[in-house]
Parts: C-alpha cells; sequence; structure tokens
C-alpha cells in the first residue's frame, strides 16, 4: 500500500512540475453563490479572479522531488503474503 501511495505522489508531482514548465500563470475563478438581478434589465457581473504565477524555480523543483519519490517507492520491498 505505501508503495503505490508514494508512486501516485511522485507521479503528481511530476505532473505539476510539467505543468508549470508549460504554463506562465494560472487563472482561478473564484466560487460565488449566483445572485438573482432584482429586475430584468440589470446583469450580472462575473465572479473574481485569481491569479498563481508559479516561481522560476518550482517547475524543476517538483520534477526533482517527483523523480526521487518515484524512484523511492519503487526501492520498497514488497510486502509478502503467507498463504
Amino acid at each position: 500500500m505505501w508503495r503505490s501511495l508514494f508512486l501516485a505522489i511522485g507521479v503528481f508531482a511530476i505532473l505539476l512540475g510539467a505543468q508549470c514548465l508549460g504554463v506562465a500563470k494560472f487563472t482561478m475563478k473564484m466560487r460565488n453563490d449566483p445572485v438573482l438581478p432584482s429586475s430584468p434589465f440589470e446583469t450580472i457581473k462575473p465572479g473574481a479572479k485569481k491569479q498563481i504565477n508559479p516561481a522560476p524555480w518550482a517547475p524543476w523543483s517538483l520534477l526533482a522531488t517527483g523523480t526521487v519519490v518515484c524512484l523511492y517507492s519503487f526501492t520498497l520491498p514488497r510486502r509478502i503474503t503467507s498463504g
């Protein structure tokens, strides 16, 4: 079980690092409750947006950490079941 958990964490870190290499900034739409307009001629303003700019060192750190964690998961001993 530990082996698969560490492998999943490592693969997630590698994928996140690769995504940060290709994207300059992430724009996330904040989740707001829908508000009904008081009159039919009133418009609803779109929700606020949050921007995340990854640091220049973040993609390489995520890639390296994910690789080390994946390699660690391969070296964990397999559980031997008797029966």
